[in-house]
């Protein structure tokens, strides 16, 4: 016997109502159930939809959801971080290669002129300004998406809001910024090291807060085949 279509409504509410918010693991979930409860009437055919579906969310033990909703949460932010290096990769590849070593050698002669802490807090500040603002107009075009769709995808918070977070922790740290020049010689590795640093941070936000979410459509039918059904 298989699950009516109002039964697998049902289910779907049901991982709402334990706290699944996203639509891609209230779908596993949802086929996991569904498998579960057809097994059991395979079985005992009398067995309500009701008392199977409970026998079923029972397996998950006292956590319930809890255990899947991490997991799926891990798979993400990995393969998040697997599109954050590659698309970083491409910008030690050539062409883009030109523009990172001409990163590189602006930040360079700007801290060796010296200055270096004034230099380094300005443009740390301008960075962080930058990422705020993005920050907040990928929160307002995430909940317009999901205005539209209804539908709230793991991976795509993760593009649209994980990188606002970034901005805070970049936020944190202005004053150890300012403090670092001061702490070390000014040697020509620290000025290397302290110039990579400062391309890094721009190479990461650039990629964090603009091409990901440029490239978000696609990354998303990559992953979920239904996105765009």
């Amino acid at each position: 016997m298989k699950l009516t279509e109002s039964q697998i409504q049902d289910l779907y509410a049901f991982t709402r109502q334990h706290f699944v918010e996203h639509y891609d693991l209230q779908t596993e979930l949802v086929d996991h159930l569904a498998n579960d409860i057809e097994t059991q009437w395979q079985e005992q055919p009398k067995l309500s939809f009701e008392d199977a579906k409970n026998i079923a969310f029972k397996k998950f033990g006292i956590f319930g959801f809890m255990d899947a909703i991490e997991q799926k949460q891990k798979a993400m932010n990995k393969r998040y971080r697997k599109y954050l290096w590659a698309e970083l990769r491409k910008w030690f590849e050539l062409p883009q290669i030109i523009g990172t070593i001409a990163l590189f050698g602006m930040f360079y002669v700007m801290f060796s002129i010296g200055y270096t802490n004034v230099f380094s807090i300005v443009i740390y500040a301008l960075i962080t300004a930058w990422a705020m603002y993005k920050s907040i107009q990928l929160n307002r075009q995430f909940r317009k998406r999901k205005e539209i769709s209804n539908k709230k995808w793991l991976l795509e918070e993760m593009i649209f809001k994980q990188a606002g977070g970034t901005s805070l922790i970049f936020l944190s740290q202005l004053y150890n910024v300012f403090i670092i020049p001061e702490k070390f010689e000014m040697s020509t590795l620290f000025l290397t090291l302290f110039s990579l640093a400062f391309t890094a941070l721009v190479l990461i936000n650039y990629i964090s807060f603009k091409i990901l979410p440029n490239k978000a459509e696609k990354l998303l039918n990559e992953t979920y085949p239904e996105f765009s059904l």
